[in-house]
């Protein structure tokens, strides 16, 4: 998923028409973290209905009483963990955890309650995770925001915004306008011309399926845009098709398919929910504060623990950084083989960090994956950054990144975003019932 969600430009539709119609400081040793769990993202048993197993206790690191040495950090032991078996409540049934949900959905949703509460329960289900509030919450604030509980939200000015991609590409490519009307009058298998359609949308899943009939359809149509469309989100929370096709494979939910089939499942009320809250809690996220994983959730696993890593990076480097997250250049999706800002930052303190650039990228290359926070060059230039403040320097930073997209007609951020979602999720933690 990347930074600004949308339906992305549709330039593909152009291509179709025309074959249609034609320092040396020595690095302190790094000390490993005890971290309090973050406040969503609990993760079950593959069997749901047996006990939750019991969760390792935190362990408070407690320092030696010898004096370090000046240029090391205070060295940390732990103590024992504590023995003994502790109670774990068991995964509620069906009825009983629909009346959870329902408890926490807002007022604003009178328009079957019952059905989304279900949706809802079912995903937390499928993908094991705990049936707390917070896991709840998370979710819900993120279908509010997205959608306001609409299955297949309607996009303001989606026709406008289409046919404003439509001629700029065939202004691009010189294909006369006489022949592009042409070929949008022909009827489509819905009975409709593709310009009546065009002119008539108002939901990305219309426009996907438009899509999809064009290159099924038109005459060279699967030839030139097969793999191509121009919707890359949809549902209620507005979840990425790649990452949901990503995710399938990976899982085997829903088929463990790709392609058109797992696509307009994207864009139906459960399977929606299932890849959104997969996106949103599938995955540890070393947060302690749920406003992080939300900024997450718009900008990308890991975004907000990039940014900390990035602020770091540039103080000790003594340079400006673009604090978004991503540590490596990218294009499609790929690393691009070009060294990022970030990069080069580091890899000029190799020799205070003792490692060498290409430890260094191996490093980076695991940005997307929790194992980054367990690399010598994160725990290092952490370590570093510590000493350097005297004081523990933060692991967490909010992605700085403005959101671009057809759809979004004013400037907004993944901060917005991620803040708008949080207050959301107080105001229905507030909802819960008391323990």
């Amino acid at each position: 998923m990347r930074k600004a969600q949308g339906i992305g430009s549709i330039r593909g539709l152009a291509l179709a028409v025309c074959a249609l119609l034609a320092g040396c400081a020595a690095v302190p040793e790094p000390v490993v973290e005890v971290q309090a769990p973050a406040p969503v993202e609990v993760r079950l048993p593959k069997t749901v209905r047996a006990p939750a197993a019991p969760p390792a206790p935190p362990r408070v690191p407690v320092k030696r009483p010898t004096v370090p040495a000046a240029s090391e950090p205070p060295e940390v032991i732990f103590p024992p963990a504590p023995v003994g078996p502790i109670a774990a409540p068991r995964y509620p049934g069906r009825q009983q955890g629909v009346a959870r949900v329902l408890e926490l959905l807002p007022p604003s949703v009178t328009r079957d309650r019952d059905g989304w509460a279900a949706d809802i329960f079912a995903a937390f289900v499928a993908l094991r995770l705990a049936p707390t509030a917070e896991n709840f919450c998370a979710a819900i604030a993120v279908i509010e925001q997205e959608s306001g509980f609409v299955a297949d939200p309607v996009v303001p000015g989606l026709s406008r915004i289409a046919w404003r991609e439509i001629e700029a590409r065939r202004q691009r490519f010189r294909i006369p306008k006489l022949a592009l009307d042409a070929a949008l009058a022909k009827p489509s298998p819905n009975g409709q011309t593709y310009k009546r359609r065009l002119d008539t949308l108002r939901t990305e899943r219309e426009m996907s399926l438009l899509y999809d009939d064009m290159i099924a359809e038109l005459p060279g149509g699967r030839l030139l845009l097969s793999g191509y469309n121009p919707v890359h989100t949809g549902g209620p929370m507005q979840v990425s098709i790649a990452f949901a096709e990503a995710h399938a494979r990976t899982a085997g939910e829903y088929g463990g398919g790709v392609g058109k089939g797992l696509r307009n499942t994207v864009f139906t009320r459960p399977g929606g929910l299932y890849f959104g809250i997969a996106h949103l809690l599938d995955y540890p996220a070393p947060y302690h504060d749920p406003l992080f994983r939300f900024a997450d959730f718009n900008a990308g696993h890991y975004s907000s623990r990039n940014a900390a890593f990035q602020q770091a990076v540039a103080r000790l480097a003594g340079v400006k950084l673009v604090l978004d997250g991503d540590l490596l250049r990218y294009k499609n999706g790929e690393p691009s083989g070009q060294a990022s800002a970030t990069q080069k930052a580091v890899t000029a303190l190799s020799g205070r960090l003792k490692l060498d650039p290409a430890e260094i990228l191996a490093a980076l290359r695991q940005e997307k994956r929790e194992s980054f926070a367990r690399t010598q060059l994160y725990l290092r230039v952490f370590a570093m950054a510590d000493q350097a403040a005297g004081a523990r320097v933060p692991r967490e930073a909010m992605p700085r990144i403005e959101l671009k997209s057809p759809k979004i007609q004013r400037k907004l951020t993944t901060a917005w975003f991620a803040e708008r979602v949080h207050m959301r999720y107080r105001a229905c933690m507030k909802r819960a019932p008391v323990a």
